[in-house]
C-alpha cells in the first residue's frame, strides 16, 4: 500500500446508533490514532453525519447501497444484498484496499461475511470471537474465546481457540508467558462433560499452549489466567453477564456518591480514581471482539456501540495489524490429532460440579 498508516474499513451503517456515532468514533480515531478510515455505507447519510463535526482530515467514503438489519437472517441477507455495507467492507480487505474491518452491525452477518469473503486461515476449523475482560489485577486483562461465534464446539475447535488466544495474549496484550485455562465446573482434569475432559487432554498435550488447567467461574476475572477457552454459548452468556455487572457497579457508584456541595467536592477529588474505575469496568473501553481465525483482521463491536466504543474498536484493529496477529496465527501448526472419547469412568464424574 502507498500509505504506511493502517487502513481500516468501517461498516458505517451497522449498529443501533449508525451512522452518527460510528462516524464520530471514526473521526476521533483518524485524528488521534494516525489511521486511515474508510467509511462504508450510504454516502448521503454519512456526509450528513460528517458535517456535524469539525475535522482537519478528510475521511474516505465507500458507497454501499444496502444494509443487513439486526433482525435479518445473516446468510440469506448477505446473498440477497451483495452490496450490503458489511459485504463491501469485507471486500475492501479481500482486495487489499484495507487491512481491517470494524462493524457494530449484525454480528452473525459480520462473521458470515468474513467467512464468505475472506475465508479461514489454513488449518483453522472454526474462527472464534475473542473478548478482553478486566481482572482483579490492574493492568492484567484476560482474553476469553469463544464469546459467540460457535455455539457447539468439538475439542479440536477449543484447542485451536487456545492457540489463537495464546498468540493474541502474547503479542497484543504483551504477556510473555500467557497462562491458559479451560472454563469448567471444577479444577480436576476429570471434571466436566465429555468434550471438556477430551479438551483438557488436548490442551495438556500441545506444547504450543501454556496450559495450566481448568478455570472455574470464580477464576475468570481473578487475574490468575491470561486466556480462558470455552464454547461460544457459554462465552456469550459470560460476556453479557460481565457487561451487566460492570454497568451495575458503575451505576451504584454514581448513586452512592454524596449529593450537594459535599458530593461535588468529593467527586472532584475522586475524579481520577473514578475515571480509572470506568476504564477497567466499562465494556465500551475495549471496543469489541476480534474474530480470530479468518484471513483478515475483523473487529465485531457491540450493537449498542457509541463513539467511544467505535474509537476503541479501531484502536484494537490497529494493534492487531501492527502486532501482526494474522501472520502469527497463520504461522502456527494446527495439525494435531483429535483425542479419543473419554472413558466411561471419566464421563460418569464429568457432570458433577463442586
Amino acid at each position: 500500500m502507498a500509505s504506511t498508516r493502517a487502513r481500516i474499513a468501517i461498516d458505517a451503517m451497522g449498529g443501533d446508533h449508525a451512522p452518527a456515532e460510528i462516524v464520530a468514533g471514526a473521526i476521533r480515531a483518524q485524528e488521534e490514532l494516525d489511521v486511515e478510515v474508510l467509511l462504508v455505507g450510504n454516502p448521503q447519510q454519512i456526509e450528513f453525519s460528517l458535517k456535524q463535526h469539525k475535522t482537519s482530515r478528510q475521511l474516505e467514503i465507500v458507497t454501499a447501497e444496502e444494509v443487513v438489519a439486526m433482525d435479518e437472517e445473516p446468510l440469506v441477507s448477505l446473498k440477497r444484498k451483495p452490496r450490503a455495507s458489511i459485504n463491501v467492507a469485507m471486500d475492501l480487505v479481500k482486495h487489499k484496499r484495507a487491512e481491517a474491518v470494524v462493524s457494530a452491525g449484525h454480528s452473525g452477518a459480520a462473521m458470515a461475511a468474513a467467512l464468505l469473503r475472506l475465508g479461514r486461515l489454513k488449518g483453522i476449523k472454526r474462527p472464534a470471537i475473542g473478548a478482553v475482560f478486566p481482572t482483579l489485577v490492574a493492568g492484567k486483562p484476560v482474553i476469553i474465546l469463544d464469546v459467540g461465534a460457535n455455539v457447539d464446539c468439538s475439542p479440536k475447535y477449543l484447542e485451536q481457540f487456545a492457540v489463537m488466544g495464546t498468540v493474541y495474549s502474547r503479542y497484543v496484550l504483551g504477556v510473555s508467558e500467557p497462562k491458559v485455562g479451560l472454563l469448567n465446573i471444577g479444577e480436576e482434569s476429570c471434571k466436566g462433560n465429555d468434550v471438556a475432559v477430551r479438551t483438557h487432554q488436548l490442551l495438556q498435550a500441545n506444547p504450543s499452549i501454556p496450559f495450566i488447567g481448568n478455570a472455574e467461574g470464580r477464576d475468570v476475572l481473578s487475574g490468575e489466567f491470561d486466556v480462558i477457552v470455552c464454547d461460544g454459548f457459554v462465552g456469550n452468556v459470560l460476556l453479557k453477564f460481565a457487561e451487566a455487572v460492570g454497568e451495575i457497579m458503575l451505576q451504584i457508584l454514581r448513586e452512592e456518591l454524596p449529593q450537594g456541595l459535599q458530593g461535588q467536592l468529593g467527586t472532584a477529588l475522586l475524579k481520577p480514581n473514578l475515571k480509572r474505575i470506568k476504564q477497567r469496568m466499562d465494556h465500551a473501553e475495549h471496543g469489541g471482539g476480534l474474530l480470530l481465525g479468518v484471513d483478515g483482521v475483523c473487529i465485531i463491536s457491540h450493537g449498542s456501540s457509541q463513539a467511544p466504543s467505535i474509537f476503541n474498536a479501531i484502536r484494537l484493529a490497529k494493534e492487531a495489524i501492527e502486532n501482526q496477529v494474522l501472520e502469527r496465527i497463520a504461522s502456527q501448526d494446527f495439525k494435531t490429532v483429535e483425542q479419543p472419547r473419554a472413558s466411561s469412568k471419566n464421563s460418569e464424574k464429568s457432570g458433577v460440579a463442586e
